[in-house]
């Protein structure tokens, strides 16, 4: 298993529209091979912060969605982002 995690700052006022724009991309990660999980939200204290949430089933899934990344659009309006790819050995239920 694969966990993408981290965060991306953009400019606060331009946050809502940032997150529109990700509709889509959520939308075919969530119903591409592979994919467990993929969530791209709002921080709930930081106005500008936009937390990233991906699980996927392998390395190679995370390699066939991935494609050529943010758009031209998405990736100007990034200020900086700190997002890390995970590799899972075990997993343990807390439910």
């Amino acid at each position: 298993m694969v966990i993408v995690a981290g965060h991306i700052i953009v400019e606060p006022q331009h946050r809502d529209s940032y997150l529109a724009d990700c509709a889509d991309v959520v939308r075919q990660a969530r119903g591409a091979a592979g994919c467990l999980d993929f969530s791209i939200t709002a921080d709930l204290l930081d106005s500008g912060r936009v937390n990233i949430f991906e699980r996927w089933e392998s390395q190679a899934a995370v390699e066939a969605f991935r494609g050529s990344g943010p758009s031209d659009d998405q990736g100007a309006a990034m200020l900086s982002a700190s997002v890390a790819e995970y590799d899972i050995a075990g997993v343990r239920s807390l439910t």
